[in-house]
């Protein structure tokens, strides 16, 4: 069977980045936007960087700032109406994984109207028609939800977070500046640093793996071992080099999926709102633990790509206990919680534990499991 890879059509990297989404637009016949951004990012004035660029260039645009951080099947709604209205032609969605998702599923549905139901994009729906064209600008170094085809969106009334997965929802350029990055605070730089991580080696051991999709994966946790504290420090070139080596996971990821780390996190970000990068970040080494058995030689070369010295020299156990308390380190040092104690209470285990199953990411994971399996793994986090 062939390996599909699928990436978004354009990228620009580089302080300045965002000056050319003029450029994109004029180029490709747009006529106006609906900008999609939280309501932290327009109050902090991230937002007016790139309205600022629209303004200048006196491209018409609409904002649409109804969105969550674990953005919901409402917020996807209310967006496709706020499209409609603006007659806007394109999206372009400013911030992290919250309005990049929103943009993706209003762009989906406005598309492919027969959609109208969110709950009908879960899993990998057989939407027909590619996306309305969406320019994506990061304002976290974590979900590289700009090159990726997923999106995720909560369902209230169910308390679980859908993973929606559509090669027609891939953004057709973004543009990855890291000076829409520098005014992240030190802890959500820490957690969406955490969650490329999580993503790069997720990526790397998943059943689905392959040869391309390693490349990427390597590259990435190379990059983030290396940048991810100095970029807490909010030191300038630890911030691009995040930026980039959060991309280079995502364009690994989106094409071979992830594991049980993202399944046990999505039920926590549903339930008790918990920031994603938080509970991956979390979960990883634990998961990591408990895989270990099923991935081969894998763990020598994360190990290396962490920046441990002598793996080479190194049992198979030793490598992959390195491996993971590298892992662990760095999540120490960028101050992210040991366990979960203080977020999971102890009778929601049983529902956190089938969400978890149930989720679209776990199929992919390198070590079969179960909901006991699943369940144990959530206990020994408390």
């Amino acid at each position: 069977m062939a390996n599909r890879f699928v990436l978004n059509e354009t990228s620009y990297h580089g302080a300045g980045a965002i000056k050319d989404i003029a450029t994109e637009a004029a180029v490709r016949g747009f006529k106006k936007a609906l900008v999609c951004s939280d309501p932290d990012l327009i109050r902090f004035g991230v937002t007016k960087k790139v309205t600022d660029v629209l303004d200048e260039a006196g491209l018409a645009y609409d904002i649409y700032s109804n969105i969550k951080p674990n953005p919901t099947i409402e917020n996807v709604q209310l967006g496709v109406e706020a499209f409609k209205a603006a007659e806007a032609d394109y999206i372009i969605a400013i911030g992290g994984g919250s309005s990049m998702d929103t943009a993706k599923g209003i762009g989906i549905v406005i598309a492919n109207p027969d959609f109208a139901d969110i709950r009908s994009l879960e899993g990998v729906a057989p939407t027909k028609n590619r996306s309305v064209p969406i320019f994506a600008v990061p304002t976290t170094a974590g979900t590289a939800a700009e090159v990726t085809i997923n999106y995720v969106i909560t369902d209230v009334e169910k308390n679980r977070k859908m993973v929606c997965v559509d090669p027609k929802d891939i953004p057709v350029v973004a543009f990855v500046d890291p000076d829409m990055m520098s005014t992240m605070p030190k802890g959500l730089t820490a957690a969406t640093g955490m969650d490329a991580l999580t993503h790069a080696i997720e990526g790397y051991i998943t059943a689905a793996a392959w040869e391309l999709s390693d490349m990427f994966h390597l590259k990435a946790i190379e990059i983030i071992a290396r940048s991810l504290r100095g970029a807490v420090a909010n030191t300038p070139e630890c911030r691009t080099d995040m930026a980039l080596g959060q991309y280079v996971a995502g364009m690994g990821f989106s094409n071979v999926g992830l594991g049980i780390v993202h399944s046990m996190a999505h039920p926590l970000g549903a339930l008790y709102d918990t920031p994603h990068g938080v509970a991956n970040a979390i979960i990883l080494p634990t998961v990591m633990e408990y895989n270990a058995e099923a991935t081969g030689e894998k763990y020598r070369e994360i190990a290396r790509a962490m920046g441990v010295k002598g793996v080479d020299d190194m049992t198979q156990e030793e490598y992959r206990k390195a491996a993971i308390d590298a892992v662990r380190q760095l999540s120490q040092d960028v101050g992210i919680p040991a366990d979960l104690k203080d977020i999971v209470k102890r009778e929601d285990i049983p529902f956190l534990a089938q969400s978890a199953y149930d989720d679209a990411c776990r199929p992919g994971n390198p070590k079969e499991t179960s909901v006991e399996d699943i369940t144990k793994l959530y206990e020994s986090l408390m």
